[in-house]
């Protein structure tokens, strides 16, 4: 029998679980719905257009159109989902021609997340932005373009805020940065942060640390402090976070996990077995821990999509869990981290060690060596591996890279020094920083 499959939401994790499924099945119906009108985009890509390092908007765009017809679905944009009837499985949705309904054998849930924008006494809104979706992107271009500002204020100084950081200034943008936080980009601990407060510095940008924005005035020109600073910005830029979207699913009695997203299994699927759910909206485990997260990131979302296409068709594969792999780039300067950070670890009261080790990112004699800095976190003990951290100008994402898959392998310190890894001048040295960060763990192992 044709099983008749509805989707809520596209971009990375609707729209991924879409074409995962028709690559197997040939045969289901398959409808997606997503309110917006670009049914897949580049979120990650944003940044950089309007930093104009990439300089076609459609370079972030997939169409709609041939995504449908590539994949024969029933493609509704443009179209709101309001409700969902569980016992007669049903939704029901809202388009430019009113409400109806349709059923479904199965349906997913990929409603994502929504960027925060507290509401602020004074704040123009005409003038303060976020940066989550096309249409965000669509407004900061035409306010560059329209009113060339000269300052922005950058509120948060994670992901968004540092990217943009950078690629405003790349438009003439003068920026400051603000955060409640006594660091920037608490993915990383605070000795790894410092690195890239000193770069932000050497760069002339302003950061205003362990402060908040606490209203506007001036027609959202003026920006009061908690601590009682002000400043003057022409635009400003709220990046503090994102919260998933999870009515819809609140709504229907679905569950909502501790992190205030949608509970699902190891199959991704929810409290109901005929409704899945993936992506920025769900809450999974941590892959060494098991306890909950929320990471909103576009590899596990894809990763959940194949693990729900898998689950459709008969098979068992489960999702492992999630490590929270990331990486970000801030004018010269890249650092990433993978695993828990000690903020982290401290709250799970587990007992761990550090190791630290800042070297060359290739053979020092070889022209171009940079700086690098790693950091990993773990086990005092067995040595097990929970995080680590890298920063720095030049071979940042490798390292990262081994460092994850390590952690994936279950590997302890005790392997680091054992990995046999690519080495030539240009590369790195005859024994990677890898190897020397595992010695130095291993010797830091309590017997």
């Amino acid at each position: 029998m044709v099983k008749k499959i509805v989707i809520v939401g596209g971009v990375a994790g609707g729209a991924n679980v879409a074409a995962q499924i028709r690559r197997d099945d040939q045969e289901s119906d398959i409808t997606l719905f997503d309110k917006g009108e670009q049914i897949a985009f580049s979120t990650c890509g944003m940044p950089y257009y309007l930093g104009g390092i990439v300089n076609k908007r459609d370079h972030l765009l997939v169409s709609s159109d041939k995504f449908a017809a590539k994949y024969d679905i029933n493609l509704q944009t443009n179209t709101e989902v309001t409700a969902i009837d569980r016992e007669n499985k049903t939704i029901a949705y809202r388009d430019s021609s009113g409400t109806e309904q349709t059923s479904y054998d199965k349906l997913i849930l990929s409603p994502g997340a929504s960027a925060k924008k507290p509401a602020l006494e004074g704040m123009n809104h005409k003038r303060t932005f976020t940066l989550h979706n096309i249409p965000d992107m669509d407004a900061i271009e035409r306010f560059i373009e329209t009113e060339k500002p000269r300052t922005c204020a950058i509120i948060g100084a994670g992901f968004i805020g540092l990217e943009m950081l950078e690629n405003l200034e790349e438009r003439g943008i003068n920026c400051t940065i603000i955060d409640h936080s006594e660091q920037v980009m608490k993915l990383v601990d605070k000795d790894m942060a410092d690195i890239i407060e000193d770069h932000l510095e050497t760069k002339g940008v302003q950061l205003l640390l362990d402060d908040g924005l606490a209203s506007f005035s001036n027609n959202g020109t003026t920006l009061h402090l908690t601590s009682g600073k002000s400043l003057q910005a022409d635009m400003t830029l709220m990046a503090v976070g994102i919260q998933p979207n999870v009515k819809l699913a609140a709504d229907s009695a679905l569950e909502i996990g501790e992190t205030g997203a949608i509970k699902v299994n190891d199959y991704m699927q929810t409290n109901d077995p005929d409704i899945y759910a993936l992506g920025d909206a769900v809450q999974t485990n941590d892959l060494l821990t098991g306890t909950p997260r929320h990471v909103a990131l576009a590899g596990p979302a894809h990763r959940q999509a194949f693990i729900i296409a898998q689950h459709l068709k008969g098979g068992d594969t489960a999702y492992q869990g999630v490590q929270g792999s990331a990486i970000f780039k801030v004018f010269d300067l890249s650092a990433g981290a993978t695993g828990l950070n000690k903020a982290v670890l401290n709250l799970l009261r587990i007992r761990y060690k550090e190791a630290v080790h800042e070297t060359r990112s290739h053979a020092g004699y070889y022209p171009g060596a940079e700086k690098i800095c790693l950091k990993v976190l773990f086990d005092a003990t067995d040595g097990r591996l929970y995080g680590a951290q890298a920063v720095g100008r030049e071979g940042v994402d490798k390292r990262l890279a081994v460092m994850a898959t390590a952690m994936k392998a279950n590997m302890t310190v005790h392997d680091l020094p054992e990995l046999e890894l690519g080495y030539a001048p240009p590369y790195s040295s005859p024994k990677d920083p890898i190897n020397v960060l595992g010695y130095k763990a291993e010797s830091m192992l309590e017997s």
